[in-house]
């Protein structure tokens, strides 16, 4: 005869929303730990952490419509920008973005969030 062994309690498998796991997301970038010591932590496996991180990434793993969106960036310095004819002018910082595609989208720093988002969307070809 062999004996079996029964868990009580909450089944182990969860069920995580888009918002829930770019918290999470967030929180493991922000915190200053490991992922693995994010991880227990959290109660949560770090595989999970590290896939969540790469949809966050890749713009898989994406926020509905209306609420915030994770964006990782990166500030360059400015001597390793391009100097154009335009920006000589004095028409302030432009802003540079390096879409998913490839390509670069520059546009002065005044530029509207709505319509930088239009421009980067039509861009990418609709990918989001």
């Amino acid at each position: 005869m062999t004996t079996v062994t029964v868990l009580a309690g909450p089944e182990r498998r969860r069920r995580w929303t888009a918002a829930e796991k770019l918290r999470v997301v967030e929180e493991s970038l922000t915190s200053g730990l490991g992922v693995a010591e994010f991880a227990r932590q959290h109660d949560i496996h770090p595989n999970l952490v590290h896939s969540w991180r790469r949809q966050a990434k890749t713009g898989k793993l994406s926020a509905p419509d209306g609420e915030a969106r994770f964006v990782p960036i990166a500030i360059a310095a400015q001597s390793s920008l391009p100097i154009t004819p335009e920006s000589d002018a004095g028409a302030g910082a432009v802003l540079e973005v390096v879409l998913r595609n490839g390509r670069v989208l520059r546009l002065p720093d005044c530029a509207a969030p709505a319509r930088v988002a239009q421009f980067a969307d039509a861009l990418e070809g609709g990918l989001r």
